[in-house]
């Protein structure tokens, strides 16, 4: 747990971590203690081996309106014009983002009001998300004269081109069900309902031998920047990795043998 005056709050129960963003009277906004807080409990995630299955949600009508522009406002009182701050703030964002990737559990958003910009962005870099059914999603930086250039590396790896493109240049919010459709979320569900829903969703991936989910979800984004000959070549030594891990063996006779599998304690 979190001290109260964190803008992210961490609760554990059992294998699964649930990260709530606490700063609903600023939209959540990822400002920079914002990052620096989240950057700090994925590091600790991490390391916890206990941990299988990791929650990002929010409290308030909102997952994340996107950086904090009264912060970035303020700093363009900086004698360089805010320049040294607005590059931290990117290389803080994007650590982040880049962090939920590489963390060994399966990160699942849960979204119930407005993911914007970058809080779109964190949406989209999470494995997998659950949205209530009220829940919507934009990248409007056009709007405003600034263009959603790093919620676009996080989107183009989710949407299609044209449907990735059309967010970007339009700045227009889509809704949960389109954003479903889109690929942008996995599944919709009563309003509300979201926290619930990536809990039980994440309860039944821990579920899962914790080595193996590791190996698949790195494997996976490897993969995935690969050619596909590539690819195939990768994928085979990590099928050889993964066979002749003691989970795999024990999962294999465990289904043999008609029984429940007892994974290995990381």
């Amino acid at each position: 747990m979190l001290d109260s005056s964190s803008p992210i709050r961490l609760e554990t129960a059992g294998p699964v971590a649930t990260l709530t963003l606490a700063r609903p009277a600023s939209r959540n906004a990822l400002s920079m203690a914002t990052l620096a807080a989240l950057r700090s409990a994925l590091a600790g995630l991490a390391d916890d081996a206990r941990i299988r299955a990791i929650v990002v949600t929010h409290e308030g009508p909102a997952f994340s309106a996107g950086h904090d522009l009264k912060e970035i406002t303020a700093r363009r009182a900086d004698a360089d014009g805010g320049r040294g701050f607005f590059e931290a703030l990117m290389a803080a964002c994007a650590q982040v983002m880049t962090m939920i990737v590489r963390a060994p559990q399966p990160v699942i958003a849960a979204v119930e009001g407005v993911a914007t910009a970058a809080g779109c962005q964190l949406v989209a870099s999470c494995d997998l998300a659950i949205a209530g059914e009220e829940a919507s999603f934009a990248t409007p930086g056009v709007h405003i004269g600034l263009f959603c250039s790093t919620p676009m590396v996080a989107l183009s790896r989710n949407l299609s081109r044209k449907h990735a493109m059309e967010m970007l240049l339009t700045g227009e919010a889509i809704d949960a069900e389109t954003a479903a459709r889109l690929g942008l979320v996995n599944r919709v569900v009563e309003a509300g309902a979201a926290l619930e829903a990536a809990q039980e969703l994440a309860r039944r991936i821990a579920e899962k031998s914790g080595a193996t989910v590791e190996i698949g979800k790195r494997a996976f984004y490897e993969q995935a920047e690969m050619t596909l000959d590539q690819a195939y070549a990768h994928a085979s030594r990590v099928m050889v990795q993964n066979m002749l891990a003691a989970d795999a063996q024990e999962g294999i006779c465990a289904f043999i043998e008609k029984r429940p599998p007892t994974w290995a304690q990381e």
